[in-house]
């Protein structure tokens, strides 16, 4: 949680920023703390930042490309150092709004950093603490639907109910059983699939986003968010096939399952599957040529990660204590299932 100074700077920046371009993580809570802020402001461009771990310097472009006068990033646990160059060799202030376990001390000289983790843990998502600065009852929704798709159950959860309860279900006490259980949650999972589409159609879905007041204008049959429809249920159909090949790799103490094609939901995926079998350890590999993607789900999986990580050649991840993520190379799929066996044995 930021302190009310922290909270207090954050507004000033907002105030000074009259064109802004907001960096956000490609996923729920990234974007659904930018169109907090877009509400919130009446102002501002947003950029869905695929790359992972980092922002990287490929982006940078964007800022000069829409005439930004402040560079907001938001969720992203990493940032590159060309990136980071690359702003500030366009003397643009800089503020950095994250949730993940950093250093004690700021990586990068001249970035205004404003980040909820402490002692050793992470804090609560950008979402929250956005929401927590803006205070308008009218986005409660949407607030809540990057918390609970970031796996944090909000205080003003209670509220949501109260004012929403046929978008909520009965025995909601742990963030995904609201994602997975409850009709705001299904609207969450489908902000998540719809962010898998085109640039062109993200751009359209954040747009209408903006545009949206209540959980009910977002699967309204209007020409606005068509695309956005018609991609979550092409996805779902997809998905639902892999959850189901997923479970088929179920073993006592590790479900390890690689799937392939156009389109990424390793992080989707596993956490249905740890959702669902939270005993065990969930590892989710997306493979596209000879690069993997891994998303990893267990108890303590990110100590187990970082002692296999420097045994791999050019592999990269991190994340939170018991959700992570990783790339590695096709070829080290079969050391790493073995590096991984023998650390949760």
């Amino acid at each position: 949680m930021l302190s009310k100074k922290q909270m207090s700077e954050l507004r000033e920046h907002l105030e000074r920023a009259q064109n802004p371009v907001f960096y956000y993580d490609n996923d729920a809570d990234g974007l659904c703390s930018f169109v907090l802020l877009r509400k919130f402001l009446g102002r501002g461009n947003g950029v869905a930042v695929r790359s992972y771990p980092d922002l990287n310097a490929s982006y940078a472009h964007k800022a000069s490309e829409l005439k930004a006068d402040y560079v907001f990033v938001l969720d992203k646990p990493v940032l590159s150092q060309e990136f980071v160059n690359a702003i500030q060799g366009m003397n643009l202030p800089f503020v950095w709004i994250d949730h993940h376990i950093m250093g004690d001390k700021n990586p990068y000289a001249g970035v205004q950093v404003y980040n909820s983790a402490g002692n050793g843990k992470s804090g609560e998502p950008v979402t929250a603490m956005v929401y927590n600065l803006t205070k308008c009852k009218e986005d409660l929704w949407i607030a809540l639907m990057g918390c609970i798709a970031d796996h944090h159950l909000p205080v003003f959860a209670s509220e949501f109910k109260k004012e929403h309860p046929e978008y909520w279900s009965k025995g909601i006490k742990k963030p995904f059983d609201a994602y997975y259980k409850s009709e705001i949650g299904k609207l969450a999972r489908a902000i998540n699939f719809g962010l898998k589409d085109s640039a062109g159609n993200v751009i359209a879905l954040q747009n209408f986003l903006i545009s949206c007041r209540s959980p009910a204008d977002m699967f309204a049959e209007v020409s606005e968010n068509k695309s956005f429809r018609e991609k979550y249920n092409e996805l779902l159909k997809k998905y639902n096939s892999f959850i189901e090949s997923a479970e088929k790799n179920l073993s006592e103490k590790m479900l390890f399952f690689v799937y392939g094609g156009e389109v990424s939901m390793s992080a989707d995926i596993a956490n249905e599957l740890s959702y669902r079998h939270p005993e065990i350890f969930v590892v989710v590999a997306y493979m596209k040529g000879a690069i993997l993607n891994l998303s990893l789900r267990g108890a303590g999986v990110k100590k187990m990660l970082e002692k296999i990580l420097p045994k791999l050649e050019n592999a990269t991840g991190g994340g939170h204590a018991d959700a992570v993520g990783a790339r590695i190379r096709t070829s080290d799929l079969e050391k790493f299932k073995e590096l991984l066996s023998k650390e949760i044995t």
